[in-house]
């Protein structure tokens, strides 16, 4: 079975303040088309907004501190309040500790990079939640569409995309270990990662209203994140491969009873309708993403940067001594983890929940790479940059008494959540 370790996102941006959280009864708010182009993406008035920025969006007023559009902790900003006080437009799904994000004037997050004349390939079609993760994260980018994660990384291994991108975590899924398999098997490095809120929708042919809806369709993930939105509308609900998928199949059939759930930018790119903003039930809904490269990693970062090294460490038993050892390792050297996730994976074993040894590409191997197969694994992050000495020493460390020890990437530490609105 598999252990999961909390998402690495810092305390402060996952947890509401205690003192100002009220638990309400959700209910989705409906809004008419004419009323959502008037009023914007999520409801907020646009009039007052600035012009385009050039950098990210992002979390403003983090930790009690003024945000360009507004506080938080229960300050009024130009949005209406978060943290227990009501909005102008009202709450999303009731709840009333939802922190506002807005867009930021200043420049990119920690691990921004320029992405003029790269290609990012990502699974979906055009308007996925993972294409504007890759556009975000490398302005100015061309995204590859691809039908499969799998394509995507085969992409870039072959030469017709320079990154891939892959969610691995949210916060409200847990790590994605589909994808962490993928990225295993795989010789690819992480080169970045970015953090997105997910702000799910629900999309209609122009002129539908909801109460002429009777099924929803999207990615099997989205449908499970508004579950219980989906159950008070009492739509029919069908799984289809990817949110932006979804939106593509509403459009092209012209699809009058039916509604996609998908994100508000999806709703501009395909010209539909948004029925309802904010389907998702959890308001705090933050999904990471990883942006893989071919080796050597393209991106060069200082011994003292504010970076992070990802690796995977592999052995055949004993997973609490290896566990004790490994964390021995970093906290000798004061290296904070900011991942560490336990795989136990016993192939022999009998019952339902019985998973395969995990697939890790020995990219050190004489010859060609090969496949190993190993029954528990610990995935970890750190704080530091791989050639740090204390980091390298700490991996040395650990070499000696794992059987397998692969750093997968070395990249600038990004902790900014993005927002698509």
């Amino acid at each position: 079975m598999a252990y999961t370790s909390s998402l690495h996102l810092p305390k402060h941006l996952l947890l509401p303040n205690p003192r100002r959280t009220r638990h309400r009864s959700s209910s989705v708010s409906f809004v008419p088309a004419a009323a959502a182009r008037a009023n914007g993406v999520d409801g907020s008035a646009p009039e007052k907004k600035p012009p385009p920025p050039k950098g990210k969006a992002r979390i403003n007023g983090v930790n009690g501190k003024k945000g360009a559009n507004g506080h938080v902790n229960g300050n009024k900003g130009v949005n209406g309040h978060v943290n227990g006080n009501k909005g102008v437009n009202g709450h999303v799904n009731g709840h009333a500790d939802r922190i506002h994000l807005s867009v930021s004037t200043g420049g990119g997050g920690a691990g921004a990079q320029d992405g003029s004349g790269l290609r990012v390939a990502f699974q979906g079609a055009p308007g996925a939640y993972s294409e504007f993760a890759a556009k975000t994260a490398l302005p100015g980018c061309d995204t590859v569409p691809c039908r499969t994660f799998a394509d995507a990384l085969a992409a870039v291994e072959r030469g017709a995309a320079d990154r891939a991108i892959l969610p691995v975590e949210s916060t409200m899924e847990g790590t994605t270990l589909r994808n962490y398999d993928l990225l295993l098997r795989h010789g690819l490095v992480v080169a970045q990662e970015i953090n997105l809120f997910v702000h799910y929708c629900l999309l209609a042919m122009p002129g539908v209203r909801a109460a002429e809806v009777r099924r929803v369709i999207s990615h099997p993930m989205a449908l499970a994140h508004c579950g219980r939105a989906l159950a008070r509308l009492g739509v029919d609900r069908e799984p289809v491969e990817d949110t932006a998928g979804a939106v593509e199949m509403l459009r092209s059939n012209r699809m009058l009873d039916t509604a996609a759930i998908a994100s508000p930018r999806a709703a501009d790119l395909y010209g539909l309708d948004v029925l309802a903003h904010g389907l998702q039930d959890e308001s705090w809904n933050v999904t990471r993403f990883l942006l893989l490269s071919r080796p050597p990693s393209p991106v060069a970062l200082h011994v003292d940067a504010d970076a992070k090294t990802s690796m995977v460490v592999a052995h055949r038993g004993g997973s609490m001594m290896v566990l004790l050892k490994v964390l021995s390792a970093f906290s000798s050297r004061n290296i904070n983890l900011t991942k560490l996730e336990v795989i136990n994976n016993d192939g022999d074993a009998a019952g339902a929940g019985a998973r395969p040894p995990v697939m890790i590409l020995d990219t050190t191997a004489r010859g060609a790479p090969t496949l190993r197969a190993f029954p528990h694994v610990l995935y970890v992050d750190c704080a530091g940059a791989a050639h740090d000495p204390r980091v390298r020493e700490a991996i040395q460390e650990i070499e000696k008494f794992a059987v397998f020890v692969r750093v997968l990437g070395c990249y600038a530490a990004d902790s900014t959540v993005y927002d698509l609105q």
